[in-house]
């Protein structure tokens, strides 16, 4: 059976350098009827666990581990057995939101997690945070972003951790070399493409300077 995508919307609050704002995030739920890998998992592990359902949860995947992207990783891999991985440069930022608590192993750009006949390709792509992922199939034909690239433009560099000559870097180089045609999934927000968003990329540098 083919790999398959599902998309689970969970809504939190999003915190960093003082501030605090409410935030809906996609979940995003990669595999078959047997089992299935999550994609950052947000807020709600009630929530997941439901999306999941008697399938084995074969990883958690994080895009970067700012909190509402990492919140309900710890409570879900409790409850499933299932092994968290985060890029180890993202360890300080977990580290805000889960002190006694560390991933249980570490992302490198170019490796390959599988599931159920998905095969994610890890792209480092820092600049929202450092240790940022993307993850690639060309199979599904999607790359899911985290807060990467959106419908629109580069995720936020304004605050701790981030840079923006970096994620320009990051979506040039990494993301915007893909095929036109493959999907992006974001973060937060509506799906796009690399074909959609290619064209507006100088504007995106003269905009963020």
């Amino acid at each position: 059976m083919a790999a398959r995508i599902e998309r689970l919307v969970t809504s939190g609050q999003f915190t960093l350098d003082g501030g605090t704002w409410d935030v809906d995030n996609n979940v995003w739920l990669v595999g078959d009827d047997h089992e299935v890998v999550v994609i950052d998992a947000a807020h709600d592990a009630d929530a997941i666990l439901a999306a999941v359902g008697d399938r084995r949860l074969g990883g958690i995947v994080c895009t970067h581990a700012h909190n509402d992207h990492v919140n309900a990783a710890p409570a879900l891999a409790e409850r499933t057995g299932a092994v968290i991985w985060l890029h180890p440069d993202d360890l300080p930022l977990w580290r805000l939101t889960h002190p006694d608590r560390d991933p249980d192993a570490w992302l490198a750009d170019g490796q390959v997690i599988e599931a159920a006949g998905a095969d994610l390709t890890v792209l480092h792509t820092p600049g929202h945070a450092p240790g940022a992922v993307c993850l690639y199939d060309a199979g599904l034909g999607a790359v899911f972003t985290g807060d990467t690239l959106f419908q629109g433009g580069p995720g936020a560099t304004g605050r701790s951790f981030s840079h923006f000559p970096t994620i320009i870097e990051s979506i040039r180089d990494r993301l915007l070399t893909l095929p036109p045609g493959t999907k992006v999934l974001t973060g937060h927000g509506d799906p796009t493409t690399v074909g959609a968003e290619t064209p507006h990329l100088d504007e995106w540098v003269i905009r963020g300077h």
